[in-house]
């Protein structure tokens, strides 16, 4: 079975050879330019980065790509879509507020902005996923299912759930609405907190099912025979009194999520970029990022989302350890799984797997130094 091909550059340079142009040298060698970009819509996925966490990729390098893809024909626009927690990223105005104070604006990138699953979260398409194990349906954030393109741009790191954030973490939980972002954390209904409910109704006109009610204090109450899990509700609730039940495993987390990347790239010319620099220890969602588990290693591009992320996998656990990490907090010894190190409630590999038997890629790969 031929392997898939993972390119990558490291990141020294020297005069004439800047580290934007050595990703578009590895974008291109990589084959990128094969793409028929011609007046296509081309959703560059992307994380912004949560205020006061300084790990996330700089907005420089999604302007080389941005460049390249317009050069190519394309109409680029880079998003994201909205979290499930309360925070500064909850809502499409907050959200593009915290991408321009973390320098991602059009100006800067030579392209709008748009955050994929709308104003509250609840604006997304509904995409059929053959043979989901948990997901037979996938609730895609609207702009990234119009897309006729996808380009994943993501900064590898662990995750305290799925072990590693890279492409399928990327693509598949970055990528869902609110409602889907419920699905693959929960395996269960969501629940509500009487004591924050101020009775404002939003919950209830929002339900499809006609599943929330007022109870005898008119406080919302769900009927769960009648609830299906959208996760509505817990995108229109301004009070956090609609809430997720925490209750999913890392590995049906993982499986869901890939189930959820199945969806973004189906049907759709796609390719990814990771760059595997201030490997941080935790997801960029966090309002802070603690130091960096390896030295800076490079930058590395594929067609295959899973062959790039197993790349990235072996090529962070065979640097070396940066002192006065968390890594030495864990007790890490040359030769350990550096992910599972760290989260070891989580195998990132499941993940991996349930991608391969989707028919997401392969986990088999040849690395291409230039």
């Amino acid at each position: 079975m031929e392997k898939s091909k993972v390119y990558f550059t490291d990141l020294r340079t020297r005069p004439g050879l800047n580290l934007l142009d050595k990703l578009e040298k590895l974008v291109k060698k990589a084959g990128i330019e094969n793409i028929d970009f011609k007046n296509k819509f081309v959703a560059i996925k992307i994380h912004f980065g949560e205020p006061g966490n300084l790990a996330y990729i700089r907005p420089n390098y999604a302007r080389r790509i941005v460049d390249i893809v317009k050069e190519l024909g394309g109409k680029p626009f880079l998003t994201d879509a909205n979290t499930l927690y309360k925070g500064r990223r909850d809502n499409a105005l907050d959200h593009l507020d915290a991408a321009m104070e973390n320098g991602f604006n059009p100006l800067t990138l030579g392209c709008q902005i748009i955050i994929a699953d709308g104003l509250k979260g609840t604006d997304y398409r509904e995409i059929e996923v053959e043979n989901g194990l948990h997901c037979k349906i996938a609730k895609i954030g609207t702009a990234i299912a119009d897309a006729d393109i996808i380009i994943s741009m993501n900064h590898f790191k662990g995750h305290e759930m799925t072990g590693f954030g890279g492409a399928i973490k990327n693509l598949g939980m970055g990528a869902g609405s609110r409602g889907g972002k419920l699905e693959m954390h929960s395996a269960s209904q969501p629940k509500i907190v009487k004591k924050r409910c101020v009775s404002c109704g939003y919950c209830i006109k929002s339900c499809s099912q006609d599943a929330i009610s007022y109870d005898e204090n008119r406080k919302a109450e769900i009927n769960y025979e009648k609830c299906i899990g959208c996760g509505q509700c817990v995108a229109v609730c301004q009070f956090n009194a609609a809430q997720v039940v925490w209750n999913e495993s890392a590995d049906t987390a993982n499986e869901k999520i890939a189930e959820y990347t199945y969806a973004v790239i189906k049907d759709k010319p796609h390719f990814h970029v990771s760059f595997i620099m201030n490997v941080s220890p935790n997801c960029d969602c966090w309002d802070s990022n603690d130091t960096a588990i390896v030295p800076d290693i490079g930058i590395a591009a594929s067609f295959d989302p899973i062959a790039l992320d197993m790349a990235c996998v072996n090529l962070v656990n065979k640097a070396p350890m940066m002192k006065n990490t968390i890594l030495e907090d864990k007790c890490y010894h040359q030769g350990d799984d550096k992910f599972s190190r760290i989260h070891s409630n989580t195998n990132w590999k499941t993940g991996l797997d349930h991608g391969v038997k989707l028919g997401i890629g392969k986990e088999e790969y040849e690395l291409i130094v230039l």
